[in-house]
């Protein structure tokens, strides 16, 4: 594991005794395997780099270096039509719902049945924020727009919560006016800034659970003949069901393809620490402290999507040591520019009946409203992007709870996008990744699954669903 963006992993290290060391929980290579993350580690720059290997030209001469960048993130619906599929891909990842290996068979039949009963409520969140995810929209719309442009829109975007709150327009338009405001293409933002540094890339995107999926990124980085790519995963801290599932997706991807294990890669596992990313969440907190009445007496809410309990303290996920030291760091960097408000730290989005991070955020917010808290500053701490669980859970949902606990006075600071001091550092860890990039070596690990047999699947569909639907009726 990492704790910042300037740390370099191998898989050549197996044997090496040299450990990465972060605050919180330090896993051994084997502990890390046996968790299925598959990253082996040798600690030097927030990186992971994988075993070096000589690159072979398919020509006897020197291949002009062709340098390639895949940004990696979550996907969302872009239809209500998309929401039950794009649900069911989202269950159906073994690192989402991580079941006993005796009852992995029960993983797809489970999915497609909590996929279907999650669906209607989810397609009412969609709806509210105007029928879709803008999520591909703003890592992925257009490889056209130049970061002058992407600057100006990002200054329309600091507007949005103020058009939403003064009830301007109505949910669905809110979503709308959104997706066309996000038109600021991360991807292509970043594109722009490493040109800036005289650094000539091609920016992919690989979304996880819906279009454009990782595969397709990695079909057209080999139509495009790359000889050298970063892998940067949208998420600034580690978790093993973010950035950790993302990357064994590349790794069953490359083990498999002669061409793709020849190429050399640098994987930036997480970003949290560097200054330009602190500095950018401390700007924006600045900022909309600026707009109450009184600056000095709103409560910092900071909200962070939750993971299951176990996988912290089974699995050995960093995610929440990550966090809170992101929290720590950015509040540091305020109180360096004469900030020193209350702040607090509590999860979202939890689902299902097993026990996830806490606090939560909805009960932590009834409380504080309780304890007489008047004025309180939202921040999305996980998320660089809006989306659903921005627009609808923290805009809607939350606030609605917020103001209903006593609060009168909220506000809520808005994911990163386009911000040019962001999207530089971006390009600063982009650099700083390429000297380390080395080839990813096929896994020696055996595959979990079993090879697709259509019979098989088909009785495992069957009995699992059956299965699963009597857990679920079960007290």
């Amino acid at each position: 594991y990492i704790a910042s963006g300037s740390r370099y992993f191998s898989n050549s290290d197996l044997n090496t005794q040299n450990h990465s060391v972060f605050k919180g929980p330090n896993l051994s290579n084997v502990q890390i395997q046996k968790k299925n993350l598959r990253l082996q580690m040798n600690c030097s720059l927030g990186v992971c780099t994988f075993p070096e290997n000589v690159m072979e030209s398919h020509h006897s001469h020197i291949v002009e270096e062709k340098l390639g960048v895949l940004l990696l993130n979550l996907g969302g619906p872009e239809t209500l039509n998309d929401v039950q599929p794009f649900l069911y891909n989202l269950f159906a990842d073994p690192d989402i719902i991580r079941l006993p290996r005796l009852l992995r068979f029960l993983q797809r039949p489970l999915a497609k049945l909590i996929s279907v009963l999650r669906a209607p409520k989810s397609k009412e969140g969609y709806a509210a924020i105007g029928g879709g995810s803008p999520l591909r929209k703003i890592t992925d719309e257009q490889a056209r727009i130049e970061i002058l442009h992407c600057r100006k829109i990002g200054m329309l975007l600091d507007s949005r919560i103020v058009l939403y709150e003064s009830e301007f327009v109505d949910a669905l338009s809110f979503g709308a006016f959104v997706f066309r405001m996000d038109i600021c293409s991360e991807a292509d933002a970043l594109r722009m800034a490493l040109e800036a540094k005289n650094i000539h890339a091609n920016v992919y995107v690989g979304m996880r659970y819906w279009f454009p999926f990782t595969e397709e990124a990695i079909e057209q980085i080999k139509r495009d003949r790359i000889t050298k790519l970063v892998v940067l995963p949208l998420y600034p801290q580690f978790s093993i069901s973010t950035t950790g599932s993302s990357i064994r997706v590349l790794q069953r991807i490359f083990k498999e393809d002669a061409y793709l294990s020849r190429l050399p890669v640098s994987v930036i596992l997480s970003w949290y620490q560097r200054q330009g990313y602190i500095n950018s969440m401390a700007d924006l907190i600045e900022k909309e402290l600026g707009k109450f009445a009184k600056p000095e007496e709103v409560m910092i809410f900071f909200s962070a999507h939750g993971v299951p309990v176990s996988y912290v303290e089974e699995a050995g996920d960093p995610y929440k040591d990550q966090m809170e030291e992101c929290i720590y760091l950015i509040m540091q960097e305020l109180k360096a520019r004469g900030i020193g408000n209350d702040h607090t730290l509590a999860y979202q989005s939890r689902v299902g009946p097993v026990q996830w991070l806490k606090p939560y955020t909805d009960e932590v917010l009834v409380e504080i409203g309780q304890k007489g808290v008047k004025s309180l500053l939202a921040v999305p701490i996980s998320f660089v992007s809006e989306h659903i669980e921005t627009l609808e859970e923290i805009d809607m949902e939350y606030k609605h709870l917020a103001l209903e606990s006593g609060i009168k006075n909220w506000g809520r600071v808005p994911a990163l996008g386009c911000n040019s001091l962001f999207i530089t550092d971006l390009a600063d860890a982009v650099v700083e990744a390429l000297p380390s990039a080395k080839a990813l070596s096929a896994s020696t690990e055996n595959d979990e699954e079993a090879e697709y047999d259509p019979l098989r699947y088909l009785v495992k569909m069957f009995f699992g669903s059956i299965l699963a639907f009597l857990l679920l009726l079960t007290p």
